[in-house]
């Protein structure tokens, strides 16, 4: 049999082309198509006529650099952040927010249809009133430029710091935590990090506030534990710094992307914050999973509160737990909630903050949720509902398998990645479960990502 000869490129690197902008990939790059062909362009917009220089060509896709925007789209505005051409933190400034909403309700649409093979209804994302100043953890890496002490964020694709000053999306505090952190290290002449060497001391300055009270905890990643000149380093920061609940050392002695290592050492104050969602009252240390945006979280929860349709009676598993937020959100609603949470710091906190708040009807497991939540429920529970809230790369095949076996009669899933959440719900539908509902949270406006509510129920053979 003849092999059928590989269709070549309708372009070629280095040609200018005029291009319509159909569409955003993921990453929040202009999507067009030449003859069938795909075209990246980042800067673009939906709706956008360009003009655009091709910089490499793949066999099934071309890149481009945007030369200029001859028409722009009637959804196109002008970013007000004055570094959001380098910096690689915001992706969609530029498009209007109710277009960002619309994008991501098709982005979650299109990845529930195209890699799950689900035909569902999404409702319109749950948008923020107003969508600035809304993140409570700022994580910013510091390195060098000659003798400049730089703190910031990522360019795109790239390693390089841009140093920023004033971040839109940040809380205010945060950004005079980044501030005050840069001036000090300047001063004092503490080593900076050198990620290609490995050399140097600072790697991170890490800044979460909280949203009810105010108050900030700062933590100092270092690629060591001394720290030379730290009384002045602590009396500096305590200083210039208000309403500072404490100041950590995070030591990460690890190359790689992987912000904080495994080991905390309070150098002032005590090593967590407070804030309150819906009455209640949680303690977060440096290294706990809160949500970002305190005030979309609130709607988040109130979406899982309603698709769980507790009476009072019922046992809730929250696998995935972390600090027990969601878990100690819905105690309040059912007879009983068990959480479950690999890591162990998280489970300590998940108790502290039971206890905090007097919620008697909660308790938390340490171990991988896929082996504990088997063992609880052929030793003495059954769930009438499950909560998951997994990471990016969504459940282990095992934890649905687990799931199935569970038969619940609800289960909610929390996602921060539609790609791994139509993996995940194309292998429960297989299995005796069908969606419901899928609703989409604004929790990162300005950026591609996009958080997910689902209500999924057991079919009932």
């Amino acid at each position: 049999m003849m092999k059928t000869p590989k269709q070549k490129p309708p372009l070629s690197r280095g040609e200018k082309i005029q291009l319509g902008i159909e569409r955003l990939n993921h990453d929040g790059e202009g999507v067009a198509r030449v003859n069938g062909f795909t075209v990246f362009v980042p800067g673009a917009v939906p709706g956008d006529s360009v003009t655009a220089n091709v910089i490499s060509v793949q066999r099934t896709y071309a890149r481009c650099l945007l030369d200029s925007v001859d028409k722009p789209s009637p959804s196109r505005i002008k970013p007000p952040c004055e570094h959001f051409d380098s910096c690689g933190g915001c992706q969609l400034q530029h498009l209007d927010y109710q277009a960002q909403l619309s994008l991501k309700r098709d982005m979650v649409e299109q990845a529930l249809r195209r890699l799950g093979g689900l035909d569902v209804v999404v409702r319109p994302v749950i948008g923020m009133t107003d969508p600035w100043r809304y993140r409570n953890k700022a994580q910013v890496p510091v390195g060098m430029d000659g003798p400049t002490v730089k703190a910031g964020f990522f360019a795109r694709r790239s390693h390089r710091i841009v140093n920023v000053d004033c971040c839109l999306i940040q809380h205010p505090t945060n950004d005079r935590v980044v501030d005050v952190v840069r001036s000090v290290l300047k001063e004092t002449g503490i080593p900076v990090y050198n990620e290609q060497e490995h050399t140097g001391l600072i790697r991170h300055v890490v800044a979460r506030t909280s949203f009810s009270s105010g108050e900030t905890l700062v933590v100092l990643v270092t690629n060591g534990h001394q720290i030379p000149g730290l009384d002045k380093l602590i009396n500096a920061l305590r200083s210039r710094l208000d309403n500072v609940a404490g100041i950590v050392q995070n030591i990460n002695t690890r190359k790689g992307n992987v912000i904080l290592g495994p080991e905390d050492v309070t150098l002032w104050g005590r090593p967590f914050l407070t804030e309150n969602l819906h009455g209640l009252s949680f303690h977060i240390s440096p290294r706990s999973f809160f949500q970002v945006n305190t005030v979309q979280t609130e709607a988040l929860y109130k979406k899982v509160k309603e698709y769980a349709a507790l009476t009072g009676n019922e046992t809730v598993f929250d696998l995935y737990c972390g600090i027990g937020t969601i878990a100690l959100y819905l105690s309040r609603h059912a007879g009983r909630v068990v959480g479950v949470e690999s890591v162990a710091a998280a489970v300590d906190d998940a108790r502290k903050n039971a206890k905090l708040n007097k919620i008697e009807n909660a308790e938390f497991h340490i171990g991988l949720a896929e082996d504990v939540a088997p063992q609880l429920q052929r030793k003495w529970l059954s769930a009438s509902v499950a909560v998951v809230d997994p990471p990016r790369k969504g459940c282990e095949q095992r934890l649905l398998d687990a799931i199935i076996k569970m038969e619940p009669s609800r289960l909610i899933y929390v996602s921060c990645n539609p790609a791994t959440l139509a993996r995940d719900l194309k292998y429960l539908t297989g299995h005796s479960f069908t969606v419901r509902e899928v609703q989409p949270v604004d929790m990162f406006p300005h950026t591609t990502h996009v958080e997910t509510v689902v209500l999924i129920t057991r079919v009932k053979e």
